[in-house]
């Protein structure tokens, strides 16, 4: 009985861990969401000024202007690549998670099936050891009854 408490134990543990894993796979999946949302806001407007200033550019604007607005759509490119980047990293952090939880779940399942091989063991056990018991019952009394069968053909009385 032991070893299935140890089991049952282990299986809370894993079930704990399995769980914590979701938790976590869930929070980087948030924050990839969150980081893409921010990154579509920075495209967005990034498309948008780049459309404004290219109507606004047909009328005649001062060097010093056009230069502000280049620098400007150039950190704007910058942002993006470096959202991008945020990106990638929380997609590496997301499919990290994502295998944690895979392998909290195959231990977890190991140990569940472990413990049912033990039950199905312990089950087997236990039926061996009452069909024994009730097979040596019925050779006792068998003999009882032949032994008491024999006594009256021979005529001895107990």
């Amino acid at each position: 009985m032991s070893a299935l408490k140890s089991l049952a134990l282990a299986i809370e543990v894993a079930t704990r861990a399995r769980d914590q894993a979701d938790q976590a796979l869930m929070q980087a999946r948030r924050a990839m969401q969150q980081a893409q949302g921010q990154l579509d806001q920075l495209e967005s407007y990034a498309a948008d000024t780049e459309s404004r200033w290219a109507t606004a550019s047909a009328v005649s604007l001062s060097a010093e202007l056009m230069q502000h607005h280049h620098q400007f759509q150039q950190r704007l490119r910058q942002a993006v690549g470096m959202q991008q980047g945020v990106m990638s990293d929380l997609e590496r952090h997301v499919e990290v998670a994502r295998l944690r939880r895979v392998q909290e779940e195959v231990r977890l399942a190991s140990f569940r099936q472990l413990l049912k091989k033990k039950q199905a063991a312990l089950t087997q056990q236990e039926a061996r050891r009452e069909q024994k018991q009730m097979d040596e019952q019925a050779v006792l009394k068998y003999a009882r009854a032949a032994g008491g069968a024999g006594s009256l053909l021979t005529g001895e009385h107990s």
